[in-house]
């Protein structure tokens, strides 16, 4: 059974950072390309950042710069560092792994408010 369990999220100011985590199981986790999506209200789920296996990368080019995606093999767990956050960078984020149709966690709030 393929778990993937979001936590980081909340409530940051402007300019502000946050880590989200995504402890994933059931997965062989060291070859499975894992990405991080994010939904705001009324748009649709879009792709922020991913990393394969081999820790090769890709970002949004609305991120690129100031989000860096990065994995633990031995935790089966993915990150999202984000800093100098915007207002617009807020949605809910989702971890995805790239198997089998494609899995994802609950998702995790984020909001950037002054």
């Amino acid at each position: 059974q393929v778990q993937l369990v979001e936590s980081g999220g909340g409530l940051v100011q402007p300019g502000g950072s946050l880590k989200l985590s995504c402890a994933a199981s059931g997965i062989i986790f060291s070859l499975t390309t894992m990405a991080w999506y994010r939904q705001a209200p009324g748009k649709q789920r879009e792709l922020v950042a991913a990393v394969t296996g081999g820790f090769n990368t890709n970002y949004a080019d609305s991120v690129k710069g100031r989000f860096t995606i990065s994995r633990d093999n031995a935790k089966n767990t993915l990150y999202l560092q984000m800093n100098s956050l915007k207002p617009e960078d807020t949605a809910v984020y989702y971890c995805n792994a790239n198997i089998a149709g494609g899995y994802w966690g609950q998702g995790t709030q984020v909001t950037v408010s002054s």
